[in-house]
């Protein structure tokens, strides 16, 4: 006898049909896993044997086969587990094959047959959907399946439950859809003391989604800028907050159903590898370029990054996506991130300070600063000297605007960006191009002059010209201008990267 059970294989934020076949047949005893099962998929074998002892259930001593279809298709994860166990109980006749033709069953076992979660419930839920079938999952996933609208969720604590909810004998409650989790509040701006320029510059890459480098001396307030700004940053809308929860889940990362509306904040140490930033390892995951995606990605001490790794994000931070190529797979993740980076001007930090000379200046600060690479800077919108604080700063009153007023200001301009961009696949001016970028963001004739002298005279790449024209158009919205003039261009060109200082 082969009883089938529908399941899921994961390829990046895609769902693809598995089938699980499962034949009991005479012959010597055996129990073998076939169709291109890793390492976790392999030992599945042991834990569903131990979860079926521990139901006093045992195998028949025969040759069992359990095919993962398409044999073609590589199988990762644990959450082969359950359908795997229901495909063999079927086979077994423990249960109705019959019944299970109509779901879709992922989870994890452990030896006493409990189901417990497994990464990638979201992205299972809504291929369910799509296919018009039920969901079988884990009970502490019931939540996040529930997100997925349309579709019947049985969420089981154990394979007994399961078993008895399928006959009929005893019935699962139906889960709930999680709660989205309530904001917590981060550093506000009114802990910035001065810093002028710099909350100017912050607001600007909150209002049109810019990457933004702050360069300045230890203890200037760089981070603690970075880290005001998703408090200034709008909330993710109802379609970008399952965007960003099918993310966390292929990651293992959405804890009890929750979904977030904040925006991701990733902050990744200086000795992060490769695989770590923009994705891969062994099972080819979504790196923080990805967990941060629709969100902040803070990169501190920029130059102590391995320059490899660095320049690993330029195409990422230019398309909005990062493409993971393996022997065994090709996977594609979303990563349209506001990068935030921050580095000192020189190794030791104390470049220009009068107080603090560098020894080794400006020899100092031409190495440290061509740790990073040319074409990563010239994807950044907006550079900015952050100056040091002196004590008479420190004891100045905290300043009359915070986080709340800069957000109401960032808010109005992503409105009048999204009324702008409705009808198109582009979010955020950071996003303008093509067509989009010559009818919204060409300045009147005054600003046209200055910018076409400052392209000629600052060298500007066709990049850094299309990035200034976006940075213009923010700071007219910001203005409430529908016209780029030439004092908005010029306050862009004041944040374009300046050649290092000899």
């Amino acid at each position: 006898m082969v009883a089938l059970v529908s399941t899921v294989a994961y390829l990046g934020l895609e769902a693809r049909a598995v089938e699980v076949q499962c034949q009991v047949a005479a012959g010597l005893p055996r129990f073998a896993i076939v169709g291109l099962p890793d390492k976790a998929v392999g030992e599945s074998r042991e834990r569903v044997q131990a979860a079926l002892a521990a139901m006093g259930l045992a195998l028949p001593p025969k040759r069992i086969t359990i095919n993962l279809s398409p044999a073609d298709l590589p199988k990762e994860g644990s959450h082969y587990d359950l359908p795997i166990a229901l495909a063999l109980l079927a086979a077994m006749g423990v249960t109705d094959a019959e019944q299970l033709t109509d779901w879709i069953a992922v989870g994890e076992l452990s030896l006493d047959g409990r189901i417990v979660a497994s990464p990638g419930v979201l992205l299972a839920a809504i291929h369910a959907s799509e296919a018009e079938k039920g969901l079988i999952c884990p009970s502490a996933q019931g939540a996040e399946a529930c997100w997925a609208s349309g579709i019947a969720v049985c969420a089981a604590p154990n394979l007994v439950s399961l078993l008895n909810h399928l006959k009929g004998t005893q019935s699962l409650p139906a889960p709930q859809p999680g709660q989205v989790r309530p904001t917590v509040p981060g550093p506000d701006l009114r802990q910035v003391k001065g810093q002028e320029t710099a909350r100017r510059a912050l607001e600007i890459a909150a209002a049109g989604g810019h990457n933004l480098l702050m360069v300045g001396p230890p203890g200037a307030g760089k981070s603690l800028l970075a880290s005001c700004l998703p408090g200034i940053l709008p909330e993710l809308t109802p379609s970008e907050a399952l965007e960003v929860s099918m993310i966390a889940s292929v990651a293992g990362n959405l804890d009890d159903g929750w979904i977030s509306r904040s925006r991701p904040y990733r902050a990744p140490h200086h000795s992060a590898s490769m695989a770590a930033l923009t994705g891969g390892g062994l099972r080819v995951r979504p790196g923080e370029v990805s967990l941060a995606h629709l969100g902040v990605l803070f990169l501190d001490e920029l130059p102590e990054f391995q320059r490899a790794v660095l320049d690993s994000l330029r195409q990422p931070l230019e398309s909005g996506e990062v493409s993971v190529a393996r022997a065994n797979a090709h996977v594609t993740y979303p990563a349209r991130v506001q990068l935030v980076a921050a580095m000192n001007p020189c190794r030791c930090g104390h470049l220009g300070d009068p107080a603090l000379a560098c020894s080794r200046a400006p020899r100092c600060a031409a190495d440290y600063q061509g740790k990073v690479s040319g074409p990563l800077l010239d994807r950044i919108d907006l550079h900015v000297e952050v100056e040091p604080v002196s004590a008479a700063d420190l004891a100045l009153p905290p300043p009359a605007e915070g986080s709340a007023e800069v957000a109401a200001r960032v808010a109005a301009a992503r409105s009048i960006q999204t009324a702008r961009l409705e009808g198109t696949a582009m979010r955020s001016n950071a996003e303008l191009a093509g067509d989009a970028l010559d009818i919204h963001a060409t300045p009147d004739e005054p600003g046209r002059q200055l910018l076409m002298q400052a392209a000629e005279a600052m060298r500007l790449s066709a990049r850094g010209y299309t990035r200034i024209l976006r940075v213009a158009r923010t700071i007219a919205d910001l203005a409430g201008s529908a016209q780029v003039t030439r004092i908005h261009v010029a306050e862009a060109l004041s944040y374009r990267r300046q050649a290092p200082r000899a």
